[in-house]
């Protein structure tokens, strides 16, 4: 019961705000607390990763279908994916970020960074990704994909923030943060599932199965209905949400 219990809200964590500007990895942690798991089961944490890398890559399906015509914008998102890689790699090899992740750190920069979403999403600004998302811009915003190794600062909140710093319209400034989302998601992935065979864990079971699905469609979902929200709103309800989740986990750490 537990082991379900887990699964469900993982899925719906990792379903629900690895797309939208509020940081996945202070809600796993704040749900630790109150649950009191020590650590999410590695199964079940890639496997939800891996439900939504499939969500993102079938909602963008046509992009990626049509490549011949889509081949220059993918090539920018690789460039724009390299310095994430970059520094990822030796923030992991040397477990700096798991010296990171605790609830203060992650309190500050929920509030921090939420208000700096705030910021940036005060300009009325109409550039898109068909025809300003150039080699520079696509740098630009890798460059600030690379604050999201910090907990609590959100991939797709600074995404978009910088996005929106770069003059791009909320509907595309979201679009790049999905689509970066496919290489981050696929090394995340591939390094969860290389992380599995070496600890001799199953990497097919129920669990694993029933995670993948339900964070997929969660993920489908808010892609989504994110950007319908987008059409008609601003940025202003996250950014409440994000300055009332990062006091709830500083009240946690220093009380």
């Amino acid at each position: 019961m537990e082991n379900i219990l887990q699964i469900l809200l993982i899925s719906i964590i990792q379903g629900v705000t690895e797309f939208i500007p509020v940081s996945s990895s202070a809600h796993v942690n704040l749900l630790s607390k109150i649950f009191g798991y020590q650590d999410v089961e590695l199964t079940i944490n890639v496997s939800a990763h891996f439900g939504s890398l499939i969500a993102v890559v079938f909602f963008f399906r046509k992009e990626i279908f049509e490549f011949a015509k889509n081949k220059n914008l993918f090539f920018k998102i690789i460039i724009s994916s390299i310095p994430l890689g970059v520094v990822g790699f030796f923030l992991i090899k040397y477990e700096i970020i798991s010296s990171l992740r605790t609830l203060e750190i992650m309190g500050w920069t929920t509030i921090i960074f939420g208000l700096l979403l705030y910021v940036s999403d005060k300009f009325k600004l109409n550039q898109n990704i068909e025809k300003n998302f150039s080699i520079k811009n696509a740098i630009i915003v890798g460059c600030f994909q690379v604050l999201a190794l910090v907990p609590g600062v959100s991939r797709s909140g600074i995404i978009i923030t910088g996005a929106r710093f770069l003059k791009f319209n909320r509907i595309d400034s979201a679009k790049i943060s999905f689509l970066l989302s496919i290489p981050a998601l696929g090394g995340w992935s591939i390094y969860g599932f290389y992380d599995l065979i070496r600890q001799n864990d199953e990497l097919l079971n129920v669990s694993a199965i029933l995670t993948a699905f339900l964070s997929f469609v969660l993920s489908y979902l808010t892609i989504k209905y994110f950007l319908v929200y987008l059409k008609k709103f601003n940025l202003n309800l996250f950014v409440v949400y994000r300055v009332v989740l990062g006091i709830v986990l500083l009240l946690i750490a220093y009380l």
